[in-house]
């Protein structure tokens, strides 16, 4: 006869800890005010449209909101519902004051709606792929008829609107909270929403070197989606930190920038390391970080071995100058980038450390 599984023993709540409890919740509420609005699509969009090109619209995404990444399909998808007069979810902004103390929306939550209905309205989005008003396929906004133009312009939307007593850590909470679920952002993404500081704004900048985007280009999507700032973060934190890594990334990732947020980081020197090890990639490997001459993309983990095994190498000898670099397609090379154990503690030091020895002539 089989043993009953040994269950988990559900601790005791007692009348104080329900007390402690609910002191708790009331200490860390944050009483946010707001009102609910409706606004038609045509003057939701023109509060966007307007000053946008001079970043003077009152309807604006503030840097920490992520670029627009629905890809066709899915933004027909959203109009097709526009047009269906299904629920639409509420978009969250925040009243702030600008520079010249205007009051101005900033977007919480939203942008991918709001970045949509402005490309339909523009005609700059043809329908494809709808499943239920598929006669509209390969329509533009323009090819509607007027009086469905009209409605489609009068449809409201829905707002929850933060008044200016929400503070901006308040506004980036929301953000995180709201889109930490599902596939809405990745990892970097997220940062740039609840960590901004000195350190992201360097990254930001490295991340933009034409030589860097030259060595390990990008797809847009993958630029759209902050892939650049994610390999410039990860080349720091494991060049600065390898050895100390445990098990995830992206807790490793994020401790490192919030210890180097605070602006004490040394700006030059990481730029020259970054740099000079820029140079001895465009130098010795022909394909830069790619696996061959016709990929279009690198792989993370190809990207982190080869920049870091080369900075620890220069670090040691900087006027390194390799012989032959025939270990590239090495088996032992394709072992150490290979998915099996990627995220290990042991796998991360000897594949860094394989690259270093290389260089170095230790292996």
């Amino acid at each position: 006869m089989s043993k009953a599984p040994n269950l988990p023993v559900e601790a005791e709540i007692t009348p104080e800890k329900r007390d402690e409890a609910e002191a708790e919740i009331r200490d860390k509420q944050k009483p946010i005010d707001y009102d609910t609005k409706e606004y038609p699509v045509e003057l939701l969009i023109q509060k966007y449209t307007d000053g946008l090109d001079d970043d003077t619209n009152e309807l604006f995404i503030p840097d920490y909101q992520r670029e627009l990444v629905w890809d066709n399909t899915m933004q027909s998808k959203f109009i097709e519902s526009v047009l269906l007069g299904l629920p639409l979810p509420y978009i969250f902004v925040a009243d702030i004051h600008g520079e010249k103390n205007e009051s101005r929306l900033e977007i919480i939550d939203g942008v991918q709606r709001i970045r949509t209905l402005a490309r339909f309205l523009n005609n700059e989005l043809r329908l494809e792929d709808l499943k239920k008003l598929k006669k509209l396929n390969d329509f533009k906004f323009s090819d509607l008829s007027l009086p469905r133009q009209r409605r489609f312009k009068r449809t409201t939307i829905r707002i929850i609107e933060l008044t200016d007593k929400a503070d901006e850590d308040t506004r980036r909470e929301m953000f995180q909270r709201i889109n930490i679920g599902g596939s809405a952002l990745n990892d970097m993404e997220v940062r740039r929403g609840i960590q901004r500081g000195p350190f992201l704004d360097f990254i930001d900048r490295l991340s933009e070197n034409s030589k860097f985007r030259s060595l390990c280009p990008f797809s847009e999507a993958l630029i759209d989606r902050r892939e650049p700032q994610e390999f410039v973060l990860r080349f720091f934190a494991y060049l600065h930190n390898y050895e100390n890594f445990k098990r995830q990334v992206n807790e490793f990732l994020n401790e490192y920038l919030e210890k180097n947020n605070d602006g004490s980081f040394n700006r030059e020197a990481m730029q020259n390391e970054f740099e000079s090890m820029l140079d001895f990639v465009e130098k010795y490997f022909p394909n830069g970080f790619r696996k061959g001459k016709n990929h279009t993309t690198t792989p993370r983990i190809r990207f982190e071995v080869i920049s870091v095994g080369t900075a620890l190498a220069l670090r040691e000898k900087s006027d390194l100058e390799p012989s032959l670099m025939t270990w590239l397609d090495s088996p032992e090379f394709k072992e150490h980038t290979t998915s099996d154990g990627l995220n290990s503690k042991t796998k991360v030091k000897n594949r860094i450390e394989y690259v270093r020895d290389k260089f170095l002539g230790k292996l």
